[in-house]
Order: structure tokens, then sequence, then C-alpha cells
């Protein structure tokens, strides 16, 4: 009896192993790929002119991390095939705020003439989740501004934008396109020109700002001497 519960177990085993070799690559089959014909390109397009400071500093992106916890970033959709970017979105947002920072000639040449700098943390970037019949972009990150003293204050922005899903793969994709896009532009814009930059830069210019110099005293003319 003994022997054959232990046969039977065996059996079973090597069953449920053939199963999982069986199934296994069906699944890896069916997962999407990139290609040409399913990749989008999201660019910021028009910069986001930042508002004025009072003081006008130079930012310089130290780096931007991935936080979103997504093990495949680059796709922005499983169903229909798949729908992939063309880059990863850490270098879209990076590229985003630098060109935005670029045109109001607040980008530094480099880190260490910078005078504000800022790690970014992007938490989401592609879809949301919807109803299944609408398209829900998400832009989410923050930012950490930091002086060269040393202090630092937190800056948080996201975008939104919604878009009509469709039946044609084409035309999924160009809705998914635009619909990132949109949601960037919201985010960055929301960071550029929001409240919580501009209280971040006057906080964290307090004591940095550069003093005027002194203007030379003017000293007395002698008066000549009468004889």
């Amino acid at each position: 009896m003994p022997l054959r519960g232990s046969l039977h177990s065996t059996t079973t085993l090597l069953v449920s192993a053939g199963l999982t070799w069986i199934v296994c690559p069906q699944a890896k089959a069916d997962e999407p790929k990139p290609k040409p014909e399913n990749t989008i390109s999201i660019q910021l397009g028009e910069p986001v002119p930042p508002q004025k400071f009072e003081h006008s500093p130079k930012f310089w992106i130290v780096d931007v991390t991935d936080r979103s916890g997504n093990p495949q970033p680059m796709m922005v959709m499983k169903e229909r095939g798949g729908v992939f970017l063309d880059k990863q979105p850490t270098a879209i947002v990076k590229e985003a705020i630098e060109h935005s920072l670029k045109v109001a000639n607040l980008l530094a040449a480099d880190a260490a003439s910078a005078d504000l700098l800022l790690r970014v943390y992007l938490f989401h970037f592609g879809l949301a989740s919807g109803s299944g019949l609408d398209l829900f972009g998400k832009v989410e990150f923050s930012t950490m501004v930091k002086n060269t003293a040393g202090e630092s204050q937190e800056v948080k922005a996201a975008g939104t934008s919604i878009a009509k899903g469709a039946v044609r793969k084409k035309n999924i994709q160009k809705n998914v396109e635009e619909d990132i896009e949109e949601a960037l532009h919201d985010a960055t814009r929301n960071f550029v020109r929001g409240t919580q930059l501009k209280e971040a830069v006057a906080a964290l210019s307090k004591g940095t700002e550069v003093v005027p110099a002194a203007a030379p005293s003017v000293t007395e003319t002698p008066k000549p001497v009468s004889r």
C-alpha cells in the first residue's frame, strides 16, 4: 500500500510538471513584445514657460528615479498586442522639465554652476485604471529641491488626462499617445508654474541672494592751504 501511494504521488507530480512545462511557454508566447508597429513616442511638444521668480535661480536635474514599482515601465498597455514607449519614462520626464527650464534661461550648464539641484522621483507614468471605455493618462512625480547649503524642500506635481477608447489598433495607439502627452504637459506645468515650487525657491534662497557691492565711500576733497 505505501508503494502504491508513492507511485500515485510520483505520477501526480510528473503530470503537474508536464502541464506547467506546457502552460509556461504558452503564457510567455502570449506576452506582448515591443515592435516598431506598437511603439509610440511621447514628447512634451511646446515647452511650458516657468513662472517668474524674484531672484531667477539656475536649476540642474541631478537624476530622475523610477519609484513606480512597475516591472515593465515601457509597456503602457498590455491588451491588443501591447503598446510600448520608445524610451524610459524617467528620460521623458527629465527632457520635459529641462526643455521648459531651458527656454526661460533657468537651466544651469552643470551641477557645479547651479543654485538649486533637483532630484525627481517618478511614481506613475502612463495609463491609470479606468472604466475600460476611456483612457486615463496619468503622470505623477515628486521633486526634492536642494540649495548649495544642503537645505531641501519637496515639490509634488501630477497631471491627468482622459481620452476615448477606440476599436482599431492604430486609433488606440494614437489616443494613448495623445493622452499621455497631455498628462505629461499637465504635470510639467504643475511643477514649473506651481505654488509649491515658488515657495520652495523662496525658502531656499533666503540668505543666499547676491549682496550688492557697497558703494565706494566718498572722500572729502582736501581744502587748499591758504598762504
